[in-house]
Parts: structure tokens; sequence; C-alpha cells
């Protein structure tokens, strides 16, 4: 009962302002702003508002961008579907394999499938190629935990692996020596 009580006095406060936002100063107040002008002519007012300057401004802009992409989207699709149309079935001539993109009826569609998409045959050897490279890895991992399976039951060292060695360096390192033991003699 405790919570109740402290939840209870901001009301109580509350309501003793509430008579004092009620009178009709105060709710004219609240309303509206006005700002008086000088002069003899008439009504001289101004309200005073909440300037609308960034809503105006992102209405204008996404206006803009919209209309930016709509228009010439909506040309374009006019254009494919006026001027070039479905494609139509026809008979395939002997020896011609179709392309991919040639599968389809609409030309916007067309476009995409041969400009940006990729062909099923192209999908599907990536996916074949994921497949291999998976199980490349997955025989390695095999091979390394018959490796190490093999480490510990003939209590070899943890050292299977071996570091190649430049030969380039070795080789000049022997030249080097050569050198020097034809300069000495025997």
């Amino acid at each position: 009962m405790v919570g109740w009580s402290r939840l209870l006095s901001p009301a109580a406060k509350f309501a003793s302002y509430r008579a004092v936002l009620q009178e009709p100063a105060c709710r004219n107040a609240l309303q509206q702003q006005l700002r008086r002008m000088g002069g003899d002519h008439g009504h001289h007012q101004m309200i005073i508002k909440p300037s609308r300057f960034q809503w105006d401004k992102f209405k204008d802009l996404t206006h803009f961008y919209v209309m930016l992409g709509v228009i010439p989207v909506t040309a374009l699709v006019l254009y494919a579907n006026i001027f070039v149309g479905p494609a139509q079935l026809a008979e395939i001539p002997e020896g011609y394999e179709p392309k991919h993109w040639e599968y389809e009826k609409h030309p916007i569609t067309r476009f995409i499938s041969r400009y940006i998409l990729n062909s099923e045959q192209q999908n599907y050897e990536k996916s074949l190629h994921y497949l291999y490279e998976e199980n490349e890895k997955a025989q390695i991992r095999l091979l390394e935990d018959e490796v190490r399976r093999k480490m510990s039951e003939r209590n070899d060292y943890q050292a299977y692996y071996y570091r190649p060695s430049v030969a380039k360096y070795h080789r000049i390192s022997k030249e080097a020596a050569d050198e020097l033991e034809a300069l000495r003699g025997d």
C-alpha cells in the first residue's frame, strides 16, 4: 500500500493546479499566441507558431527524389510494354541453343536476367564448387585427426608439420662458402 500513496501525491498536486489551468486567461494562452501589431486599419495580428521549415524541406526533398526515380522508371516500363512488348513463342532452329535470358517473356525481365542476375547453370556450378570446397575441408580435418591419433598412439612429438626453407638463400650461402674455400685453398 506504500506504493499507492507515492502515486497519489503527484495526482493530488496536479488536481490543485487544474483549477488554475481552466481559467479563461490561461486557456486562451494555451490555445494560440497572437502578436498584436500597431495601426488603425482593422485587425493586425500575426499568429505565432513553430516553424515548419524542416517539415517542408523534408517533404520537398522526398517528392523530388521520389519523382527523380519514379518518372524514368515509369517511362522505361511504358516504353518496354508499348513498343517492345512480350516475347513471342517460336520454333528453335536446328543446332541453336537458346541463351538463358531468351526463356523470359517480358523485356525488362530479359534485361535483368541477361545483365544483372546469374544463370541457373552458373548458380548450380557455384553451389557445386561450394560443396566441393567444404568436402575438401572435411577431408583435411579427417586427415589431421588421423595424424593426431597416430601421434598419440605412437607417442610422437607435436611437430608433424614441415616448415619449408627458401632454397635461394641456401644456394647463395653455399656459393659464398665455395668461393671462400677456393680462395683459402686446401
